[in-house]
């Protein structure tokens, strides 16, 4: 969550009209000239409780918070939802997961662009929030099981996120810094209190949402499976709310026009450069001090000083994304990790995304421990620990970080059941004739591929692995029953699960083939489904939420995915008997099949039988991952800033947070390319970015031993005299010079 402090302070922009500072004489007009008008309130803004706080700021605090809660809480079921209701693969969720996150961080750059040339804040943050609101209102409808089919979903789905990235992203820049306008510049102390409360805002909105939403998704069932309608919804009306709030102080806001971009700017002097100097490569032209010197016949002097300065910044910045490719992955890679973990913690039950809590909870720990205790204590110590090597050290947690989770990883893969690899299928005989059966497999040859003899109401004691030559096959069974043999043949998929039921039918003896819920469970919940094998329907209340329905005959049911805990007595109904069904304790993650049979003496029973072995590793180990890789995040995000923003002139602030954002966004470029491309097993993937960081921070320290710092006051000249005032979505400074 850190990646937001860079809205904490508002950049500074003396270059808003492409002119020099410098002055040799001025004329002075014995004219007098007309005041221009002012957007400002000629009277003073309404306080709070009499202090020198703007009352404005309260709705825009209150703003920040139900957005940030409506960002963080859609995203904290976002994988999941593309992993179960899409039904995407890992590496498919995985991609579009941090493509979302990539265009969050590519948009603030447009929305920047629209503020401060054209609409100016205001109007930018209440456009853009409307487009903010459709994008989750499209969400949700697109999380309806009942609108559509899949591709109908899937439209939805990517429209509605594309949306919330245009809206999240265009008024990321402008929201904190429009709060710093209601500020005047005698009250400097109050508004760096006032940017403390706002990132306050920031993470409880984050910690309280990526809690909540996880149970409105797995706690209440919505048309008979997990809720996403209702976890988009929620987060969507947050963020109608916070519209609400933001649009109700509208008439005691100041309001500053837009004065200018300074990124564009800045791209635009480098680009001038660059193009000058390759208009001018012949050797008759005399050579320049640096290659920005080439923008001198355009540009103002000091607006190039600035950026040489700038760029000697942007350099380290090279190395950055990396780091932002493995924090990023907590919601994506870590979160596909948890739902093959035990979240049965004794106290309460935790979802696999609501492990995501843990970030923005030890960040708050964590900030003030490293600056109060331990950076102390390494000063004390004697060591120089310079904000470079607080970023070094950053990274190399957050490589350890994923070198723990390959080694959790790989102790969730020695207690999880294997899966069948291609031209492969995974193979169960249940016996639920009266009398034992004797199957035989055949293949294409005839050749015997599997034997077993089951009695009554048995089954196999684990899945047989055969063969396949093709992705699909026809396999031949021979079944012998008393004094009958017969032939069956059923047609099967390469890497897939299946039951073969065996049923009896009078004096006869017949077969089906279901395909099983081999992969582990939705969420890493229990997962339940029934054979009826009464002459009747039978409708089942699993919870009061939860209600299917099994056919007569031998009629199979969907998987339906329930809480673990103990279900000693399910209610059940026929057209003319209500009964109850115990079944017993559920563990979490595990898949069961239930036999619905009849018993002549008392009401009808069940047989359970384990497909899928329970979690047994607990969530708990992901624990040492999360607080390393926060650690690392708290190391390298706020030093990384608080250094640039030191190295470079103040008007570079804005410049400097646009390209803090898109090396976030590069950094989920790079997991989305990995993942489609990499086809590594996921412990040897942790393993790929914790080296591919480690080599990273190796060119990063070699990079910073080489660099020289520069003193924030030699950044301005001694002789300048600076005038502060507020204009635009930024503080600008303004330099004179006067030669005699």
């Amino acid at each position: 969550m850190l990646e937001e402090r860079e809205t904490k302070e508002p950049a500074m922009n003396p270059f808003q009209k492409n002119e020099s500072k410098e002055t040799l004489f001025s004329p002075v007009s014995t004219e007098e000239v007309p005041p221009q008008p002012l957007s400002l309130p000629k009277k003073p803004p309404p306080k709070i409780c009499g202090s020198n706080y703007p009352l404005s700021i309260a709705f825009i605090v209150v703003n920040e918070f139900c957005e940030r809660f409506s960002y963080y809480g859609m995203k904290a079921v976002l994988t999941l939802y593309f992993l179960y209701f899409l039904h995407w693969n890992e590496d498919t969720s995985t991609s579009i997961y941090h493509a979302f996150s990539s265009l969050c961080y590519f948009t603030p750059i447009l929305g920047a662009a629209i503020a401060d040339s054209w609409l100016g804040k205001f109007k930018t943050i209440i456009y853009l929030s409307l487009v903010y609101v459709l994008g989750h209102v499209v969400k949700s409808l697109g999380a309806l099981p009942i609108l559509g089919g899949q591709m109908v979903h899937t439209v939805l789905s990517l429209v509605g996120l594309s949306l919330i990235a245009l809206g999240t992203g265009g008024i990321k820049p402008c929201v904190a810094a429009f709060g710093g306008d209601q500020f005047e510049e005698k009250h400097a102390e109050e508004r760096t209190r006032y940017f403390s409360v706002f990132y306050l805002s920031i993470n409880a909105g984050s910690l309280i949402s990526t809690f909540i939403t996880p149970m409105l998704r797995g706690d209440v069932q919505c048309f008979g499976e997990d809720c996403y309608a209702l976890a988009f919804g929620v987060p969507g009306l947050l963020m109608v709310i916070a519209l609400v709030v933001f649009a109700m102080g509208s008439k005691i806001y100041r309001k500053p026009p837009p004065e200018g971009n300074i990124v564009s700017q800045v791209v635009k002097c480098i680009w001038f450069a660059i193009s000058n100097r390759f208009n001018n490569r012949s050797g008759d032209i005399p050579k320049r001090q640096h290659w920005l010197d080439w923008a001198a016949e355009k540009y103002p002097k000091q607006l190039i000083m600035d950026v040489k300065a700038l760029t000697r910044v942007l350099f380290l910045y090279i190395p950055l994304p990396m780091f932002w490719a493995l924090l990023d992955q907590q919601g994506s890679r870590w979160t596909l990790q948890a739902t093959r973990m035990n979240g049965n913690l004794g106290v309460f039950v935790l979802q696999p995304d609501q492990m995501q809590v843990l970030n923005p909870l030890l960040v708050l720990i964590f900030i003030p421990l490293f600056d109060l205790v331990i950076y102390r204590l390494v000063s004390k110590c004697g060591i120089n620990f310079s904000s470079l090597r607080k970023m070094a050290v950053g990274m190399i947690l957050a490589s350890l970080a994923f070198a723990v989770a390959a080694a959790v990883e790989l102790k969730i893969n020695r207690m999880t059941p294997p899966q069948p690899s291609p031209q492969e299928i995974f193979l169960q005989v249940l016996n639920l004739a009266d009398d034992e059966v004797k199957v035989t497999v055949l293949g294409d040859e005839n050749n015997t591929l599997l034997e077993e003899s089951l009695r009554s109401f048995q089954k196999m004691p684990h899945y047989a692995q055969l063969h396949l030559k093709t992705k699909s096959q026809d396999f031949h069974f021979y079944l012998t029953y008393h004094n009958l043999s017969v032939y069956t043949k059923h047609s099967v998929e390469e890497k897939n699960w299946y039951s073969l039921i065996l049923r009896e039918g009078g004096k006869n003896i017949s077969s089906m083939m279901v395909k099983d819920e081999g992969n582990k469970t939705a969420n890493g919940m229990t997962t339940v489904r029934f054979i009826n094998t009464l002459h009747k329907e039978v409708n089942i209340s699993l919870t009061t939420d939860i209600f299917l329905s099994v056919g007569e005959d031998y009629g199979v049911s969907a998987y339906i995915t329930v809480q673990s805990g103990e279900y000693a007595a399910v209610h059940c109904r026929t057209e003319d008997k209500d009964f109850l069904l115990n079944m017993g304790l559920l563990d979490f993650g595990a898949t069961y099949l239930f036999v619905i049979t009849n018993n002549t003496n008392q009401d009808p029973q069940a047989w359970k039988m384990k497909d899928t072995p329970a979690n047994k590793l607990s969530i708990a180990w992901q624990l040492p991952q999360y607080a390393l890789v926060t650690a690392g995040e708290v190391m390298f995000s706020v030093t990384g800033l608080e250094f640039s923003y030191s190295q470079a002139p103040s008007s570079m602030k804005s410049v400097l947070q646009a390209a803090w954002l898109l090396t976030v966004a590069v950094g989920n470029i790079i997991v989305l390319v990995v993942a489609q491309f990499s086809g590594l097993v996921q412990w040897a993937e942790f393993i790929l970015f914790s080296c591919l960081l480690l080599v990273v921070c190796l060119i990063f320290s070699i990079m910073g031993y080489y660099y020289v710092p520069i003193k924030p006051e030699n950044l301005q000249k001694p002789a300048d005299k600076q005038i502060l005032h507020t204009q635009g979505n930024v503080i600008n400074l303004e330099t004179k010079k006067t030669k005699l």
